[in-house]
């Protein structure tokens, strides 16, 4: 499934390229804080044990890969990915001193790794932004082991009429505050945008199955603001 935003020549990248130095800054203040809840929450799904291999795509400075290491004592391995080199200097700096780290800069939609090679895949607000969801999609299955979880933290449909009102007016104010922490408004106009444009919950489902995903399920956060997409390898 081809995203129209995403396939203008070099626009993914140009937006991360000028907002990779504040980045972290930025999701605190576009969020409130939140997001940090809610990839807690996504570490909490997977109940990580340091035998477990984790590949973490569209990895940005290293949020996921951080808690994952927390959570299993810093002796699980984890493969961090991302097409942006600038995102991923910026996370080797911030996660210096931590080990079992591998930083590897490539797309979600070609992977350069082994068939059956991980435990666990999560991509968190990265599949948004990918140029073709399905391809995406196509090599978080071959790059999981046979019993391994395909785990996506993104954007979503709002299911409460109140607060989906709220929301749309405070995505308005975003370009202005990017503007005011970064410095750049273009980047957070293309965010609003392709949080508009992103399928919703049930087609990601579909499009998880037509994957060879099992056992495809997703957990609401926030009143839909975000979800969580979980499917397996079987």
């Amino acid at each position: 499934m081809q995203q129209y935003l995403q396939n203008k020549k070099g626009l993914v990248k140009n937006v991360f390229d000028q907002v990779y130095d504040k980045y972290d800054l930025m999701n605190d203040f576009m969020s409130l804080g939140i997001h940090r809840l809610w990839k807690k929450n996504l570490i909490h799904l997977m109940s990580p044990s340091p035998d477990h291999k984790l590949i973490d795509v569209a990895c940005g400075t290293g949020d996921i890969a951080k808690l994952f290491l927390k959570n299993t004592h810093k002796l699980s391995k984890v493969t961090c990915v991302d097409p942006n080199s600038y995102m991923i200097e910026k996370g080797r700096q911030k996660l210096k001193n931590y080990k079992n780290l591998n930083w590897i800069i490539a797309s979600a939609e070609n992977l350069p790794l082994n068939d059956n090679s991980f435990d666990f895949y999560t991509i968190s607000f990265g599949l948004r932004n990918t140029k073709n969801i399905q391809k995406s999609l196509a090599e978080a299955y071959r790059v999981l082991k046979p019993g391994g979880r395909f785990l996506c933290l993104e954007f979503s449909k709002i299911q409460n009429s109140n607060l989906e009102f709220i929301y749309k007016n405070y995505s308005k104010l975003i370009p202005s505050i990017g503007k005011f922490v970064v410095g750049e408004k273009k980047p957070y106009e293309y965010l609003v945008k392709s949080i508009e444009n992103f399928v919703n919950q049930e087609e990601l489902i579909e499009l998880m199955l037509k994957s060879h995903f099992e056992e495809c399920n997703y957990r609401n956060l926030s009143g839909g603001i975000v979800s969580i997409h979980s499917g397996w390898k079987v």
